[in-house]
């Protein structure tokens, strides 16, 4: 009964509290709106997704967040010590290929969000297969590093989380 009337409730929570950002307000009737909304969407919305990602383990994916919030904060510092101390004729842009061992478009999904959240790094393109993607490094001397370091940092975690 709960999965026909609730068919995703992580999108349902979601969908009430970015309500309640969106119209900067806690009262009854946005929390009941927000619900309504919660609920109406993902149940009109679920033939549309024909399956549904399941999490293997949640330990992985909370430690997956704080790893990604720690590299941001990292990054975020190294950028602009790169920004304000290293000179343009020494900053040394990359374009770097990861080969995927992934294959679920969730988790690729992520990947490519991660790195583009992840400040000095930006997912550019996927390649037609779906076994490539192509990331623009701001500063590095040496993109084997980097094509290593997201492979095993984040590609390693997320195979393990999605497959």
């Amino acid at each position: 009964m709960q999965r026909r009337f609730l068919p995703h409730p992580l999108l349902t929570l979601a969908l009430i509290v970015v309500w309640l950002l969106l119209i900067n307000d806690l009262s009854l009737n946005a929390l009941v709106m927000g619900t309504i909304l919660g609920v109406v969407i993902p149940f009109f919305t679920a033939p549309y997704w024909p399956g549904r990602v399941r999490l293997k383990s949640l330990r992985v994916a909370v430690a997956y967040i704080l790893i990604v919030l720690w590299d941001i904060v990292v990054a975020n510092v190294v950028v602009a010590a790169i920004i304000l101390f290293k000179p343009n004729s020494r900053i040394s842009s990359q374009w770097v290929t990861v080969p995927l061992d992934i294959r679920s478009p969730e988790a690729i999904a992520l990947l490519a969000g991660t790195i583009t959240m992840t400040p000095g790094t930006l997912s550019s393109d996927l390649s037609a297969c779906g076994r490539a993607l192509l990331v623009h490094c701001l500063d590095t001397d040496d993109p084997d590093e980097v094509r290593d370091t997201i492979k095993h940092r984040y590609e390693r975690r997320l195979k393990e989380l999605f497959e």
